[in-house]
């Protein structure tokens, strides 16, 4: 693998800098899921939407690769102005030669420190600095990555849980009465899930379900 890096350099019509650029790219490239799971706002989409499956009781429905690449397109639309002020400040600079490769990163840092730091509890900010005894950040940009991921990560995982929460509670009071109905006729044998399941299925449907998840998963971004 040395060997191989060593003569990149020499390739016809390859520059240094470009060599290096892609590196950098291949790097950034190996690194994209951890990146994308921890310092987006994939985890609270991808999570909500698999409540919403397990909430209807639909078993496979949607499938799984239908799940992650709506959470990764809504992912993509909520980071877009990060992923744009990025682009502006950090990368595009550095293809022109402008700044520096660490330079572009610590721009590139910036704008999504503020976003995870807005969605970020402090509290759970808190947590990783008293346990890493780190001084008191004086702003957003002052917070070291390697407790602000983390904060993050834990925070939207609490927000997905009480989003998730809250859409299993009319489905659930729905289970509840049609086995309530059932015991009553003494239909005990009878699986409630397969009677209530259309009747979940229905009112989804009657209010926009889909829709309503995704409103609330947007403006949940807002705050």
């Amino acid at each position: 693998m040395i060997k191989g890096l060593a003569v990149l350099p020499d390739i016809p019509g390859v520059e240094p800098s470009s060599t290096v650029t892609i590196i950098l790219l291949i790097t950034v490239l190996s690194l994209a899921p951890a990146i994308l799971v921890l310092m987006t706002s994939f985890t609270r989409i991808v999570i909500v939407l698999g409540f919403v499956r397990t909430a209807l009781a639909t078993q496979a429905m949607p499938p799984n690769q239908v799940i992650i690449g709506l959470a990764m397109f809504l992912t993509f639309f909520v980071m877009a102005p990060t992923f744009g002020q990025i682009n502006e400040t950090s990368f595009q600079p550095m293809v022109r030669g402008e700044i520096t490769q660490q330079e572009a990163l610590d721009r590139a840092v910036i704008p999504l420190k503020d976003f995870m730091a807005k969605q970020t509890r402090p509290k759970d900010l808190e947590l990783f600095l008293d346990y890493s005894r780190a001084d008191r950040p004086a702003n957003i940009q002052d917070i070291p990555l390697t407790a602000l991921i983390p904060a993050f990560a834990i925070s939207e995982l609490k927000t997905a849980f009480t989003m998730g929460f809250v859409i299993f509670i009319p489905f659930l009071v729905i289970d509840m009465v049609i086995a309530s109905v059932l015991m009553s006729m003494g239909m005990m044998m009878l699986p409630p899930v397969m009677i209530s399941l259309p009747f979940k299925i229905l009112l989804f449907i009657l209010v926009d379900g889909w829709h309503l998840v995704v409103k609330s998963l947007l403006l949940s971004f807002q705050t």
